[in-house]
């Protein structure tokens, strides 16, 4: 599959790319970015890969699956303009502005016999592949509370869109950090019935929305606490899920993100690897953490799958704009 890559960001960059150049089945064609330092780490690190300025020299190639990591206002046009290029098309998080614009999208993949695929990569973590696991096995017993984080200190207001206070943009924390923990959620308990939500700008000179914190209930009873914060000074467990048989505590970070952050190639026989001293606890009893896996999802792509449905993504959007207006109004919020 001949693939093209719309943006090269950190997102483009490290988890997109890697992966279009490595994956059997793919052929990683073609990068679109603009901006000439990006150009310029494109061709030193993918000499055989074509650098393209702007989308209309793109549709000018012959392609079969468009990536798009574009800014996260761009999400939904972009995708939208590959679906009538007759492109399959694979659309980061968020996969757009609204549920309605999601729904949109869907509908138009279906109108024009594409896949459509959200890229929620964060299935693949570690720690999120043993919770499923543990869940999949019945060693927690009846699940009641799964409780999810993603925190992080950074009291310094950075300049840029995703800091902006501009509601097209979508720079709060909700659509950035948040989509991923609704997802994760969704993915192992489906679509919940209610929300409620509390969203906060916190830090001094800050626009977008920088905490939150989302309660999900699903229809078998089992309650989702989603935390996401830029100011943290004391990190709370990746994970906590309680059950009617036991617990499972986990601390830290998949390690994927800062070995590509850091330039790796992934694969290899220690790909996803966690260290022991990192390993979560069933009950106080040390458990290994599965491999992480990112390079499944594309594995999934270049077989013809969709490795995640669409509608999910519609559902993490309807779970979003739920939390919002939860916030707005200090109530729960049906779905």
């Amino acid at each position: 599959m001949r693939t093209a890559l719309i943006g090269y960001g950190l997102g483009g960059a490290a988890f997109h790319a890697p992966f279009l150049a490595t994956t059997p089945g793919l052929v990683f064609d073609a990068v679109v970015t603009g901006n000439p330092e990006r150009q310029r780490q494109v061709r030193e690190r993918y000499p055989d890969v074509a650098v393209v300025a702007a989308l209309d020299e793109l549709w000018q190639r012959d392609l079969d699956l468009v990536v798009v990591t574009t800014p996260n206002r761009h999400h939904a046009a972009h995708a939208r303009a590959a679906l009538e290029h007759g492109l399959d098309v694979v659309v980061d998080k968020p996969f757009a502005g609204s549920a309605q614009e999601a729904r949109d999208l869907v509908e138009l993949a279906h109108e024009t016999g594409k896949r459509l695929v959200p890229f929620h990569n964060r299935r693949w973590d570690g720690d999120f592949r043993t919770v499923a696991r543990l869940i999949r096995e019945g060693a927690l017993g009846r699940v009641h509370r799964f409780e999810s984080r993603f925190e992080r200190w950074r009291p310094e207001v950075k300049g840029s869109w995703k800091e902006s206070g501009d509601p097209a943009d979508l720079g709060s924390i909700v659509y950035d950090l948040g989509t991923h923990l609704v997802d994760q959620a969704v993915a192992l308990f489906g679509r919940p019935s209610s929300v409620y939500a509390e969203v906060r700008t916190l830090r001094e000179g800050a626009q977008a929305h920088d905490d939150a914190f989302l309660a999900l209930t699903h229809d078998n009873g089992t309650v989702s606490h989603l935390w996401a914060s830029a100011l943290a000074a004391d990190l709370g467990p990746r994970f906590r899920v309680l059950g009617s048989a036991a617990a499972y505590v986990k601390h830290g970070m998949d390690p994927q993100e800062d070995l590509l952050k850091a330039g790796a190639v992934p694969g290899g026989t220690g790909w996803g690897a966690d260290p022991e001293e990192a390993w979560g606890t069933l009950s106080g009893q040390p458990v290994e953490t599965e491999r992480g896996a990112y390079q499944d999802f594309y594995a999934g792509v270049a077989a013809g799958g969709s490795p995640v449905p669409a509608s999910d993504a519609v559902t993490g959007l309807e779970v979003v704009e739920a939390a919002f207006e939860s916030a707005r109004t200090g109530t729960v919020v049906d779905l």
